[in-house]
């Protein structure tokens, strides 16, 4: 190629590199933004649901009562954790207190008694609810004889075109004021030809069944289970809607100081009230108590403010937590949570 074509071509091939580097955003330009900080889940507890009005049709199918509302609430909480809108409560915990409260059936769907409940559990709030349909379609099928002595096994006498309908009512309860928050309805069908609401085969002799575990493959894979399923999914997905209605409670921490060494101190209570890593907590020391002149008891005490400290570890009875103040903090100091 002749030089005067390439003193024609470098300047041109310059100005292009020139102009590709300039359209190139700067790297700092292509970085993702910053993931916002999730917002804190609201704290809720789920009831056992109340069956009552369907106790007889249950019987009818398993051949003796089973506590479905039971088994419902705990699809009802897998279906929440799964979903991720709430922080939703153990199990175990809720059962306890329920024990310690003497709680009864009849109050499973009393707003008033779950708004008490709610609060000793320190959560935002409460879940009750009531299955009013489960069984079969009434309008195409009418109920079989269930599992005692029907040749065709438990569900009744099997048809060509068995139709199952599960529906369930769910309210969400302000613990602080017992009022409803959202009231939802949850519907599910399932229907299948040739087979009984439970898919039992034929076959003589009778007798009953032993506890039904609804979260099981074996249930939810009849056409009974299929619909159960649907009914809490449907109530689900509508109770996650419902969780930008939902007050915020704070959650009050009282203890004690139990042990000091330097700036380390360990309280004595835990997870189960409620402390978590990275809560701020109130030192304070009782100075004087204020008696009834007439009673001598104790009407208030008197407190000055030590430090604070922030929690660094936790286990269920206790916490770690570094602290700070113009003074040491001893054994026996007051803590709560800011």
């Amino acid at each position: 190629m002749p030089n005067r074509y390439l003193r024609t071509l470098t300047p041109l091939i310059a100005f292009a590199a020139l102009a590709i580097t300039a359209a190139i955003p700067p790297a700092q330009a292509q970085a993702p933004a910053a993931a916002p900080a999730s917002a804190a889940k609201h704290r809720v507890a789920v009831m056992n649901f109340d069956y009552g009005t369907v106790q007889s049709s249950v019987s009818a199918i398993f051949g003796t009562d089973q506590d479905i509302g039971k088994g419902i609430s705990a699809m009802l909480i897998e279906k929440l954790v799964k979903d991720g809108q709430y922080s939703v409560i153990e199990r175990a915990a809720l059962d306890k207190l329920l024990a310690e409260q003497n709680f009864s059936n009849s109050d499973r769907a009393n707003p008033t008694s779950a708004a008490k409940i709610g609060q000793l559990l320190g959560v935002d709030t409460i879940i009750i609810g009531s299955v009013t349909q489960f069984g079969r379609d009434d309008k195409h099928t009418n109920i079989g004889g269930g599992g005692f002595g029907s040749k065709y096994g438990l569900g009744g006498i099997g048809t060509k075109n068995s139709k199952a309908i599960v529906a369930v009512s769910a309210r969400m309860v302000n613990v602080n004021t017992g009022e409803i928050i959202s009231a939802v309805t949850g519907t599910g069908e399932s229907s299948r030809g040739g087979t009984s609401l439970l898919g039992a085969g034929g076959g003589g002799g009778g007798g009953g069944v032993g506890a039904v575990d609804m979260g099981s493959s074996n249930f939810g894979n009849t056409i009974l289970g299929e619909a159960t399923h649907k009914a809490v999914d449907d109530m689900g997905a509508q109770l996650d809607a419902s969780a930008t209605k939902v007050p915020t409670n704070k959650l009050e921490v009282s203890g004690l100081v139990a042990d000091v060494s330097g700036n380390t101190l360990i309280v004595n209570v835990g997870k189960k009230a409620g402390l978590k890593v990275g809560d701020v907590l109130d030192v304070s020391r009782p100075v004087r108590v204020v008696k009834d002149p007439a009673t001598g008891k104790v009407i208030k005490s008197i407190t000055d403010k030590v430090g604070s400290a922030t929690v660094t570890e936790v286990d269920d009875d206790s916490a770690t937590a570094t602290f700070s103040g113009a003074a040491p903090a001893k054994v026996g100091d007051a803590i709560k949570n800011q």
